[in-house]
């Protein structure tokens, strides 16, 4: 298909899913290296401890990562529209209210998958949260919870919190078992059901509708777009960043080009060399930072060499920024050996 590149209403039509000890402040500003359009998330904070808590920790972001959401995990509305001020007097372009996550730590705390249960409340904390800024409300959330697994079941969710305000419903096309299987689980055993999000689009096209789950190449989001809005990313890209190099000319081609953008991936460890230094003269950790470079060479002559000398967290906190340039001499050693 001919992917339309124009964003509709406030949908970007392409994103980067928040994940949890994935989406910290170094790879969302390492993914703008990349592309400069697609939205990205904060990993999910929990309402009360973005109140109470470090706040500096929690909504640090650099300017070059806007369009970047806030996701928020919570049921309490009077909480969560505070973390939606919040949210707004930090230069957040969008707040996103968690019911998808089916971790036991979500399940005890009342908020993620477990929401689904309580369409009502959810719409609760939409209108306050709506009431309270002028940002975007969104919503991720399940195809369905447990014994809830209906379509019928989706559409009441859905029908409930939209009457409240919410901006926009990202669904993870996979249901949710809050017995019986892990987190990880959960991401890959429930089975993929992208018909009832496409049945969704078509019978509420007022809504903006947006999918995630299993979605791996920029072909497949494309693919997407025939039936809904927008399409979310989620271990790809973490798994293989690199392939967002190509999102902004594919997804985003009516909004300005970003000539600052990587050439190729030796650039962008380059970056991020330098952003380690940078960042050790604040007492930030070197793996922090570098982390994130796992994969990129993944499919590469030499990936295999690369990615091993950066496993080693303790080798890498003892060479600091200066580790990447051993592992790309690896790299290059095992694909000399290789080709000779």
């Amino acid at each position: 298909m001919t992917v339309s590149p124009a964003i509709r209403g406030r949908t970007a039509p392409l994103s980067i899913a928040p994940m949890m000890d994935h989406t910290d402040r170094h790879y969302r500003w390492m993914m703008r290296q990349l592309t400069r359009h697609t939205l990205l998330y904060t990993e999910m904070v929990v309402s009360h401890a973005l109140i109470h808590g470090d706040r500096d920790r929690f909504l640090a972001y650099d300017p070059v990562e806007h369009p970047v959401s806030l996701q928020l995990g919570g049921d309490d509305p009077v909480a969560m529209a505070e973390c939606a001020r919040i949210a707004a007097d930090h230069g957040y372009d969008e707040v996103n209210i968690n019911v998808g996550c089916p971790s036991d730590r979500v399940k005890s705390g009342c908020f993620g998958a477990v929401l689904m249960r309580d369409p009502d409340q959810v719409a609760r904390v939409v209108e306050a949260m709506r009431g309270a800024v002028d940002l975007p409300v969104t919503v991720k959330h399940r195809i369905g919870v447990d014994e809830l697994d209906r379509y019928e079941d989706m559409l009441r969710f859905v029908d409930g919190v939209a009457a409240a305000g919410a901006d926009r419903f990202t669904v993870h096309a996979r249901k949710a078992w809050l017995q019986g299987l892990s987190p990880k689980e959960n991401r890959t055993i429930p089975p993929l059901r992208y018909p009832d999000v496409w049945r969704l689009k078509a019978e509420r096209p007022h809504l903006p509708i947006e999918i995630n789950g299993g979605i791996r190449t920029l072909d497949q989001a494309g693919g997407q777009l025939d039936h809904v809005d927008a399409v979310m990313i989620g271990r790809a890209a973490t798994d293989d960043p690199w392939i967002f190099r190509d999102a902004d000319a594919r997804f985003f081609a009516a909004l300005p080009a970003d000539p600052t953008l990587v050439a190729d991936r030796r650039e962008l460890v380059a970056r991020v060399q330098e952003r380690a230094r940078r960042e050790a003269t604040t007492g930030e950790r070197p793996w922090r930072v570098i982390r994130h470079l796992l994969s990129l060479f993944n499919g590469e002559p030499g990936a295999r060499a690369f990615r091993r000398v950066l496993s080693d967290q303790r080798a890498v906190e003892r060479a600091g920024a200066e580790v990447l340039t051993e592992a790309l001499a690896a790299m290059d050693d095992t694909a000399d050996r290789r080709s000779a």
